[in-house]
């Protein structure tokens, strides 16, 4: 199943095209909430909102090759309804265990690591910070569809990622 005419098809009549349809999407649809900055439990919530509701509109997608898009304003739409709902709120770093265990010094410095970017990023504008996400997280996503995504004319989303990304640096470099 190459296009999402027929990974839609599919998900129509059986389990197997749904999971194909979850496997493609799902790292983009996890992205549109946690560029929110929704805590995990909300980003999980609305995560699990946008499938249900795909679930439920499946027969009525006119587009299939718009998909992405489709899923990432479903997205954006129930992110905003969350932070109008619960608030918003900012994690404070966003270290997880690995599987091996570290040294303690490789836990403070990747701890380090994961603060000083986050606060980086977050002095970032709005547009940069979800742009910068979408990339980080879902790099299949085509630009066209990031364009559509964020509003942006897709010959401005190279062009606006690597400023944000330089603006990025920027804010590392002086926070050192």
């Amino acid at each position: 199943m190459d296009t999402n005419t027929e990974v839609i098809h599919a998900a129509r009549t059986g389990l197997a095209g749904w999971e194909a349809l979850v496997e493609r999407y799902s790292r983009l649809v996890w992205s549109v909430p946690r560029s929110f900055r929704l805590n995990h439990a909300d980003a999980a919530d609305v995560y699990q909102c946008t499938w249900l509701c795909l679930a439920e509109h499946l027969t009525r997608i006119r587009e299939p090759e718009a998909l992405a898009v489709w899923l990432v304003r479903t997205a954006t739409r129930q992110s905003i309804t969350v932070l109008r709902l619960r608030g918003r709120e900012l994690p404070t770093h966003r270290w997880e265990p690995e599987p091996t265990s570290p040294t303690p010094e490789d836990v403070v410095l990747d701890t380090d690591r994961a603060r000083r970017l986050w606060t980086a990023l977050t002095t970032l504008n709005e547009r940069c910070q979800r742009l910068l996400r979408i990339a980080a997280h879902s790099p299949e996503v085509s630009y066209a569809q990031v364009a559509d995504a964020l509003g942006m004319k897709v010959g401005s989303v190279g062009p606006t990622r690597r400023r944000c990304l330089l603006a990025l640096r920027r804010e590392l470099e002086a926070a050192r």
